[in-house]
């Protein structure tokens, strides 16, 4: 790290000065405090997909600077869309699959669209888990979709706030203030990604509608999150180092969860997550580039112990290593898939975007 000092002026107009050093260590510590904040916090009321929180304040404090307008924006959007999808399909749209597979392709394809645009990166990823998660369980358990709905919305809610708060308490040294970019690639391109997403993940959700397959509630959530980083030119290479991550993350989840067999107390669970929040805190403040592999172990590790640690089920630890095995075949398919896209030109999709 360098020591070069930077200038930072507060709120009375005094210049302060500070270092790399020193922003580098506030953010590694406001990243360690906030993953364990989220833990505690969705451990001890456990709401429906609470273990999600740890992995969007993680995806928070990694991704953005600061809290801002466009935040709250962004959560105000998705909470509405998430509570008015689930509302919808409780109302019997999955009983018609002819209908509502076109209308969740549709669905998919605009979230995909909208991930490659940094201002609006959080409202997509909520969007596609929403559109992906609540059919599927209103196809399987009717009336659920209104309560998972609230629950992904509440996750998002408890997401901003810890975000917000650990601001509040220690805000960026950094002189820099962030600057939400307008998408890099062109209209063309990014259609054409969100195709390529598209036709990567929705063969899966066809095969989980039509056969009703019960406990894939897990893979979908990594399918929605994954196909998001696998749609782009170089998607073989992605879907490789998805794999790999999803493999260190697993193996660090085994780990994890044995230990947690060993002492089962909450504290004990809040400890090792904030361990593991600074360790891999540290790498990615400290080398940006390799950030995206170090979120992902520890995304694919908060994910599989935090639903683990919030199941009801009697055989918790068979559900455990079907959990890790779930992370596993999703990376070999996300391969797949994306060696069959690369293998192929996929002129019409051009064309399309061309015209």
């Amino acid at each position: 790290m360098s020591d070069s000092h930077l200038t930072v002026h507060t709120d009375s107009n005094t210049a302060v000065s500070v270092t790399e050093e020193e922003i580098y260590t506030r953010r590694v510590l406001r990243f360690t405090l906030g993953i364990g904040l989220a833990v505690a916090v969705s451990a001890i009321w456990a709401w429906p997909l609470a273990f999600i929180v740890p992995v969007f304040v993680a995806k928070f404090l990694v991704d953005r600077q600061e809290p801002t307008m466009q935040t709250v924006y962004e959560l105000l959007i998705s909470m509405i869309c998430t509570i008015g999808l689930a509302w919808l399909v409780s109302f019997g749209p999955t009983h018609y699959p002819m209908v509502l597979l076109p209308l969740l392709a549709m669905m998919m394809l605009w979230g995909y669209y909208l991930f490659s645009d940094p201002k609006w990166n959080f409202f997509a990823t909520i969007f596609i888990v929403a559109t992906l998660l609540l059919p599927y369980l209103s196809l399987l358990q009717p009336g659920a979709a209104i309560l998972v709905g609230v629950g992904l919305s509440f996750s998002g809610v408890v997401a901003v706030a810890i975000f917000a708060l650990l601001h509040a308490l220690l805000p960026d040294l950094s002189p820099k203030k962030e600057q939400l970019a307008d998408a890099q690639q062109s209209h063309d391109e990014r259609t054409h990604e969100a195709f390529r997403a598209l036709i990567i993940a929705f063969p899966v959700i066809c095969f989980f509608y039509f056969l009703e397959i019960s406990g894939a509630l897990l893979t979908m959530i990594f399918i929605a999150i994954l196909s998001l980083q696998a749609a782009g030119a170089k998607s073989v290479k992605v879907s490789l180092f998805l794999l790999v991550t999803n493999g260190i993350g697993g193996a660090l989840a085994v780990v994890f969860y044995n230990l947690l067999t060993i002492v089962p107390e909450i504290q004990f669970y809040i400890g090792m997550s904030m361990l593991a929040a600074l360790f891999f805190g540290q790498k990615i403040y400290a080398d940006p580039a390799k950030a995206p592999l170090y979120a992902g172990i520890l995304s694919a590790l908060l994910v599989v112990v935090g639903s683990t640690v919030s199941s009801t089920d009697k055989d918790v630890a068979v559900n455990f290593y079907l959990r890790i095995l779930q992370l596993f075949l999703v990376g070999v398919y996300m391969i797949f898939a994306s060696f069959f896209l690369e293998s192929r030109d996929w002129k019409f999709l051009k064309k399309r975007n061309s015209l």
